[in-house]
């Protein structure tokens, strides 16, 4: 597609500063701007790692008729039937409805399914292995309830705000850490057999004002959602880095956002999918939208849409922008011919990078009840039979959770109390150590706070099991080993608590939390997103009593991000502190196995502990600034986020990014740097093969019309079929009469060759192939100069050297096991994107002329060893 320039991608003007008048929408004309990019890219059949796909989808699709294509890119409307969302099925050519369902850290609402740590919890571990298990196990578990499509794993949030409420689902606001924990994730869900979607694209980075509806519930005038205003070199160099990672993994789905980037919506903003996500990053598979946040129907097509989620305009009307629509618009020529055949296509070649044939097994789950018999179509209450097979599926994955949620628990602080050894008197404090008394399923979707925390809440929970607390797994524990054990499991008991906490030899070990999820769901005034950073339940004065108290105190806290801890993390009383994350079911075994030293502790934080509140920089933002139009969120802040922004303004921070402590200690020595023989860089030119079409069909539209009366009609299922060959009542689109020309963007249908980006690559997703050349690999030793084995996670930073660069910036890292006395070699590499910036004129990645500085060490600001670069 042509280049787009950087004055096109300007995310707002100066003059936009200042908050608007509450009575007055902003002017159009300052508003954050999104450039139209047409025509939407097509599939290329020679894309590494596609190619046998590509036959296959080809294959299958040429066999298709048009009400196929519309049947398989419309969802079939919300609850009809069992999955989260369904597209319609091809019985002629044998493939049954394809299944996309809620996943990041189990499966949704159904049951015999594992309950895993979160994504959050999983980067903590930076351990690719894990993070590749914990995703193919997810993935074989998806597989076996029949699911086709997981919707994960998340980028989007990436963190920019700690106080999000879904931060927890993706990594880290680190777009390194994120990219490896979603490529990974992509790898282990795709080779388990099913279709990994990576979402929310892009610049979801908050739950207040994602939609309309949502936010006028919560007494919110708005009209349209939030705007995300991000610039073209933080878009680069920030978001886009870890969806381009996912992308280079071989991701088969997307899944575009609620919000708008640059105001215009992501489910048709056609800079993001066609220009960014199909052009520059050659993305092969297919987007399907959020639920609900289609916008448009033939303009959400040509801007790359290719499958309608979960169908229904709104939830249950039965009324779709595709389905019958969809038909028509491609009957006249809206939609051109080569875009529903590229959507397909997409689709299908998604569908056989992960599948051997379209012998599917049978769906044996239904998300909307738990029960055996119920009717298949849930939402017209139709199709009475058995609609759950209550399939167990969780093999022994609960032993990865176990070491996942083990290792991915990082020791903020250790004076000496840690690892226990037989303590004569243990008491745990905290209603975070106990269970919910109503039990751990009891709140929809996880959408309260009570016991121990394990999981945020909203549509990326999934049904536990069962849940191990902290305080069965320590009194287990204690019995083994004869000790003395109470607990008392509320924060408020507070004469109670200090009568226990004072006696002799008491080692007290607080439990505390604090929550957050998705926006649909308000938690004591929470509306997804977290009001504060301070502990709840009066976690912050549970943990200065008891410190006040004992003299031994160790503070667990399970959380969804950082907390503010200024006011007590420093107490000579307080001998240790551990981040627990979000453990899922195995939490009790895995914290009792780290603080009794089963396992060495080896968790780095994916995030900075802030001071304060205001020293993130970034905040959510709580209420409309634009009267009744858009809120808008200007991302000022550039690529300056987390440990960046820290860095940037020089502010001290409690712990770093990548900080954590072990029982044992590493030195670090003797840093190398070996230059490699990558060859030059070089822009990508020429042209696509024109759009592939697989010729003709009926524009009789009588081919089309609903079946006849012996078909079984579903009420609110969304069909493909016309109820009339009159085109003007059978579409109901007001635009209709209009030809494509007028009514569609300009380019938007054109179907010859196009130009390739310079940042793209000809045949290689992610990119210009030669932006992961390596360039340099850097080797340290680290030896292991205390008494017990241990893991270290070192980590490989890079300075690029410019004024408007970060001070550092995570590029790659290992997690090294050494025996006490021995030394290791840690190996990172250094690509060419690594060390590059993205330039907004030539609208390609430059490895600027300033001096590039390569630092090895134990977290953001323990950078002991350096070199200069060549």
């Amino acid at each position: 597609m042509q280049l787009i320039h950087a004055a096109f991608w300007l995310p707002f003007l100066a003059a936009r500063a200042a908050p608007a008048d509450n009575h007055a929408q902003l002017i159009k004309r300052d508003l954050a701007y999104s450039p139209p990019v047409y025509p939407s890219p097509w599939m290329n059949p020679e894309a590494d790692g596609w190619a046998e796909a590509y036959v296959k989808a080809r294959e299958f699709v040429s066999q298709m008729t048009l009400l196929e294509k519309v049947n398989l890119t419309t969802g079939t409307g919300w609850a009809s039937e069992q999955c989260v969302g369904q597209v319609g099925a091809i019985p002629r050519l044998g493939l049954r409805s394809l299944c996309m369902h809620d996943a990041p850290l189990g499966i949704r609402g159904t049951d015999y399914n594992s309950a895993f740590p979160s994504g959050q919890t999983a980067a903590a571990t930076w351990d690719r292995q894990l993070m590749y298990r914990r995703g193919y196990a997810i993935g074989k578990e998806a597989k076996g309830k029949g699911i086709n499509v997981i919707l994960g794993p998340v980028a989007g949030p990436l963190g920019r705000m700690p106080a999000a409420g879904r931060n927890w689902e993706g990594f880290s606001p680190d777009p390194v850490l994120t990219g490896v924990g979603m490529a990974e994730t992509v790898k282990g869900h795709q080779d388990a057999g099913v279709i990994a979607c990576a979402k929310h694209f892009i610049g979801n980075e908050q739950e207040h004002f994602r939609q309309v509806g949502e936010a006028r519930g919560y007494g919110f005038n708005i009209s349209e959602t939030l705007s995300s205003n991000i610039d073209d070199k933080t878009m680069h160099e920030l978001y886009l880095w870890p969806f381009a990672d996912a992308v280079r993994a071989g991701v088969g789905s997307f899944m575009c956002s609620y919000q708008q980037v640059n105001n215009s919506y992501g489910c048709q903003n056609s800079k993001l999918m066609n220009g960014l996500l199909k052009d520059e990053l050659g993305f092969q598979g297919f987007v399907l939208s959020d639920w609900q946040a289609q916008h448009t129907g033939a303009a959400a097509a040509a801007a790359g849409l290719d499958m309608s989620m979960p169908g229904d305009t709104e939830f249950n009307t039965g009324v779709s922008f595709w389905g019958t629509n969809l038909t028509v618009a491609v009957l006249n020529g809206t939609v051109p011919a080569y875009r529903i055949d590229d959507m397909a296509m997409r689709i299908m070649a998604a569908f056989f990078k992960v599948e051997k044939s379209i012998e599917l097994d049978p769906i044996n789950f239904s998300f909307w009840s738990l029960d055996t018999y119920g009717p298949i179509h849930w939402a017209a209450g139709e199709g009475y039979q058995q609609i759950n097979y209550h399939v167990d599926v969780r093999a022994d994955h609960a032993n990865l959770i176990r070491e996942i949620a083990a290792k991915g628990t990082v020791l903020l602080k250790n004076t000496g109390s840690l690892p226990l050894n037989k303590p004569k008197f243990v008491a745990v404090i905290g209603e975070d150590a106990g269970p919910n008394p109503n039990g751990p399923n009891s709140c929809a979707d996880r959408g309260c706070n009570n016991g121990t925390l394990a999981m945020g809440w909203g549509s990326g929970t999934a049904n536990f099991p069962y849940l191990i607390t902290p305080d069965a797994a320590l009194q287990a524990q204690a019995i083994k080993d004869g000790s003395r054990y109470e607990s008392i499991l509320t924060n408020y008991a507070s004469s109670q608590t200090r009568a226990l906490v004072s006696q002799d030899n008491v080692t007290a070990i607080v439990f505390v939390n604090a929550d957050s999820g998705e926006g649909y769901i308000n938690f004591e005034g929470n509306m997804g997103d977290r009001n504060n950073l301070t502990l709840w339940r009066g976690g912050d004065n549970l943990v200065k009593n008891v410190s006040r108290w004992c003299s031994n105190t160790i503070v667990v806290i399970h959380s969804t991000g950082p907390v503010l801890i200024s006011e007590w993390y420093d107490s000579p009383n307080i001998t240790a502190i551990l981040w627990a994350g979000l453990p899922g079911q195995e939490s009790g075994n895995s914290i009792t196995d780290v603080l009794y030293g089963k396992v060495n502790p080896s968790g780095k934080s994916p995030f900075t502990w802030g001071a304060t509140r205001e020293g993130y920089g970034a905040d959510v933002l709580y209420t409309p600034n634009n009267g009744e139009g858009a809120p808008q969120q200007d991302f000022s802040e550039g690529v300056f986020i987390d440990y960046r922004y820290f860095d940037k303004a020089n502010t001290s921070v409690i712990y770093e990014f990548g900080h954590g402590l072990s029982y044992t200690t590493f030195e670090y020595s003797n840093i190398q740097v070996t230059k490699k023989n990558a060859g030059p860089y070089k822009p990508t030119t020429g042209q696509t093969a024109p759009a592939p079409t697989f010729g003709n069909f009926s524009t009789d539209l009588s081919d089309y019309l609903f079946p006849d009366e012996e078909f079984p009609y579903v009420y609110q299922y969304i069909y493909p079929y016309l109820n009339t060959t009159d085109p003007r009542n059978a579409s109901g689109d007001p635009h209709f009469g209009q030809t494509a020309e007028e009514f569609m963007p300009p380019h938007a249908i054109d179907d010859s060759p196009q130009p390739l980006l310079p940042s793209s690559g000809k045949n290689s997703p992610g990119g210009n192939q030669a932006l992961y050349d390596i360039l340099y690999e850097v080797t340290a030793d680290i030896t292991n100069t205390g008494e017990i084995v241990g893991d270290e996670v070192v980590q490989l930073y890079v300075s690029l050297g410019g004024p408007d660069d970060p001070k550092v910036v995570l590029r790659d890292f290992g997690k090294l096991r050494i025996e006490p006395g021995q030394t290791a070699k840690f190996r990172g590499l250094l690509t060419r994107r690594d060390l590059s910036n993205w330039d907004v004129v030539s609208q390609d990645w430059v490895i600027s002329e300033h001096t590039k500085t390569v630092f090895v060490g134990k977290s953001s600001r323990d950078l002991g060893l350096s070199a200069v670069l060549e």
